[in-house]
């Protein structure tokens, strides 16, 4: 039976509906979760596979709905190393919150941790999923169906629990359901990091080992939750790893990452045959083969979006691609900027990046200075190519306000190749693991650099950058001197592929390297690209701008417009009025709990431990 993953906020209400709340009064007559008699709705697979659907619009978002803008690209993910925005760049939080928590299943979103906020209410309902499969379904179903979701159940668990460590480390651990009486439960303090993510490792051995190959189109499966198994491992096994927690649980983790990731890879149902524009701009990636699971979005059925209309070119985008991004980009004959010998690698215009990086740039930014985005770079990756010919007209819906309707990839091929590569460096570095071999990047990095190029790539004479070899890696006067060579090159793989999506943030603070965010480490955090203002921007020579445009030349010299010195006005833009976010320290990997949850628990007698360096 075909499913397509068509979400809209009334799914998931539904799914939950049935056990809380519906028009229907016999419905409203059944007991609240808490009670175990509900088993007129767990009678078979179809009522399993409802409630189950529930979860789908919470843990595969995709590109959100409507203007919702949690978990989403472009909008979403926002805060990180790659953008730099017009005057003071956004700060951490620098100060303990009156609250953090929240009880609903709604969404819960910490742009400056890329997570979730102090809520346990989807570790509930996926508790409450596993307690009605074991105690009420497990007599309806076959030991097959039973074992497949009880693994779906426990998916998701471990999935929001991932998500809550890599907000706040320390967490209360529940594999229950809590009854409201139950006060010593309901009010423990936090468990370690690593006693929650063992859990979470259990829960995750037990999906793989007896979740379905096969459940349908397009929903959760082993390959879909190997693939995320492979992004919350090498997560926290390198967390563990870099911030020097606990070998063995790094170790153990990483493992799994690499096993998870080679379920997807020697399936032989995933593979890169699809151009990179392709992903991100489709209406139907149904057969698309990098695309492991997609969110669907239909006019017809008001499922829409609005990712697409903040990449047409014409919306302004506060903040944007810097230099330092800019830099970290491949020439397409597989060296840095520095070293290339590829014609005007040392040229920073928007049209001849284009021309000499990895394809992915000129599938990610607009060939020219754009005066809508921060640093003039602009990124289209969300869009199509034809969006941009109504730049100055009205857009159609399909590009434009909140009506988007272009298929989110939710997880592809490439992320899963990456962090299996990354996890095999890292076991082969620092823990006694077999040794990347040529073959490991043929089949990860360099299938990726394989992918075909669009026709209109080829037509501006983009080139496919060479393969990497292991045998002559990049020399990079630009590597931290504490990262091998190896694994720098596929931080630097991460960093081209998944801009603009989940990844930078998540990256940098697993890898202890949230310094990156302190931007008066790198003047060109501060730049754009480099620009002709009066042949690419001339508009831009105005009287408003007289005192405040100004262009940075490759000697450091800074030219200020003063209304006369138009030819003068061509170097690296440098962003208006950019400067440095608030100092921080590393208490900022981890985020703090709100001072009333504090308090809520001592009117109990209960002690919530703050957050290390919060207190």
């Amino acid at each position: 039976m075909k499913r397509n993953f068509i979400i809209s906020g009334a799914i998931g209400v539904l799914a939950t509906g049935l056990l809380m709340s519906s028009c229907n009064k016999e419905v409203l007559d059944r007991p609240q979760l808490t009670s175990f008699v509900d088993d007129e709705f767990w009678r078979n697979e179809t009522d399993i596979r409802l409630f189950a659907n529930g979860f789908y619009s919470q843990y595969f978002v995709g590109y959100n709905s409507a203007w919702g803008v949690d978990y989403t690209p472009v909008r979403g993910y926002t805060f990180s190393d790659d953008l730099t925005s017009v005057g003071i760049q956004g700060h951490f939080e620098n100060s303990v919150p009156t609250s953090r928590a929240a009880t609903t299943e709604g969404a819960a979103w910490l742009t400056q941790y890329a997570g979730p906020n102090w809520n346990f209410a989807w570790v509930r309902k996926s508790n409450v999923f596993i307690n009605r499969l074991e105690n009420v379904a497990q007599s309806n179903l076959a030991p097959e169906a039973y074992n497949h979701w009880l693994a779906v159940a426990r998916f998701f668990r471990g999935y929001e629990y991932s998500r809550l460590v890599s907000v706040f480390g320390d967490v209360p651990y529940y594999n229950q359901v809590i009854a409201d009486s139950d006060w010593d439960l309901l009010y423990k303090d936090r468990d370690s990091r690593g006693v929650v993510m063992d859990n979470v490792y259990d829960d995750f051995q037990f999906v793989l080992a007896n979740i379905r190959t096969n459940d349908g189109t397009n929903v959760l499966d082993r390959n879909v939750a190997a693939a995320f198994i492979s992004r919350f491992m090498l997560f926290e096994g390198t967390f563990q790893h870099y911030h020097g927690l606990d070998p063995a649980r790094a170790k153990k983790y990483l493992e799994l990452a690499r096993d998870a990731a080679e379920i997807v890879m020697n399936s032989g149902k995933f593979s890169f045959s699809s151009d990179f524009r392709s992903l991100f701009s489709s209406d139907n990636l149904t057969g698309n083969d990098e695309v492991i699971m997609r969110r669907h979005y239909d006019a017809a059925l008001t499922i829409t979006h609005h990712i697409t209309s903040y990449s047409n070119g014409t919306e302004t985008m506060p903040g944007n691609a810097n230099l330092v991004l800019i830099k970290s980009f491949i020439c397409n004959d597989g060296k840095v900027w520095q070293n290339s010998a590829v014609a005007d690698a040392d040229n920073f215009s928007a049209g001849k990046l284009a021309l000499t990086r990895d394809p992915r740039f000129e599938a990610t930014f607009i060939d020219k200075p754009m005066a809508t985005s921060s640093t003039l770079l602009y990124n289209y990756k969300h869009a199509p190519r034809e969006a941009l010919n109504y730049i100055g007209s009205a857009y159609p819906p399909a590009w434009g306000s909140n009506t988007n309707t272009t298929d989110a990839p939710v997880i592809r091929l490439a992320e899963v190749v990456l962090n299996w590569l990354e996890a095999k460096a890292v076991l082969a570095e620092h823990m006694g693991g077999a040794a990347v071999t040529q073959d490991d990047i043929d089949r990860s990095i360099n299938a990726i650099r394989s992918r075909p190029l669009d026709d209109a790539a080829i037509a501006k004479g983009v080139k496919q950058t060479a393969p990497l070899m292991l045998t002559a890696l990049p020399v990079d006067p630009a590597r931290d001197a504490d990262v091998p060579a190896l694994i720098w090159e596929i931080r630097r793989e991460r960093r081209m592929e998944f801009f603009s999506e989940f990844a930078r943030l998540h990256d940098i603070k697993r890898w202890k390297k949230i310094n990156y965010m302190d931007y008066s480490t790198n003047p060109d955090y501060f730049l754009g690209v480099w620009i002709d203002f009066p042949a690419e921007l001339p508009a831009y020579l105005s009287e408003a701008r007289e005192g405040i445009l100004q262009v940075k030349k490759t000697d450091g010299t800074v030219v200020t417009y003063d209304g006369s010195n138009g030819a003068e006005m061509v170097g690296f833009y440098v962003v208006t009025n950019a400067a440095n976010r608030n100092a921080f320290t590393d208490r900022v990997y981890m985020a703090p709990i709100g001072e009333t949850q504090i308090v809520e628990y001592q009117e109990r007698g209960y002690t919530l431990t703050q957050t290390q360096g919060w207190n």
